[in-house]
């Protein structure tokens, strides 16, 4: 018997002052039985990170036709596609061949040796970003997973910060690419 996804909900307050975009977000997010709190904490403050109209959760893991995270406009022209994890140059290629911008955020202790061995192929993407989380970013988020959970989120001058209660949290990126 297959294993069902675990839902998890989600409030956003979000203020995002170098878009000048602000939202209170309800998020509902699907957990795959194969995605852990990491992963899914990834994808959520990823999501906040690119918070737009139109932006959707993906079906999953295991759907290879659909970004993690997308922006398709109502012409179903795909303006975003972001992945997350470690990928082969082959899913980005095609995603770079159907979205007009791909984002992908790494995490994880073997960024570094990906990024090494990756770097050369995925340069020649022109319309690929690359970024990642710190190893204590990414170790912080998941500390914070639940199944129900309420954040506020400040984005001002390249900084993210993420408050749950009386925790507040510095989001470290990398810029790749």
């Amino acid at each position: 018997m297959a294993l069902k996804a675990t839902i998890k909900k989600a409030t956003i307050h979000l203020s995002d002052m170098d878009r000048h975009y602000y939202d209170t977000i309800q998020l509902t997010i699907a957990q795959h039985p194969s995605e852990n709190d990491r992963r899914m904490m990834i994808r959520l403050i990823t999501y906040v990170l690119n918070a737009s109209e139109n932006l959707q959760f993906g079906k999953g893991v295991s759907d290879e036709d659909e970004a993690a995270i997308w922006r398709v406009n109502y012409s179903d022209v795909i303006e975003l596609w972001i992945e997350l994890g470690q990928l082969d140059e082959k899913r980005l290629k095609k995603a770079c061949n159907r979205a007009q911008q791909v984002k992908l955020y790494c995490y994880g202790s073997s960024v570094d040796t990906w990024w090494q061995q990756s770097k050369s192929k995925l340069n020649q993407l022109n319309k690929l970003s690359v970024e990642s989380f710190s190893e204590e970013t990414s170790q912080a988020l998941e500390l914070l997973a639940n199944r129900s959970m309420e954040f506020q989120v400040s984005i001002q001058d390249g900084q993210c910060w993420l408050t749950c209660g009386e925790q507040s949290l510095l989001i470290e990126l990398n810029k790749l690419k």
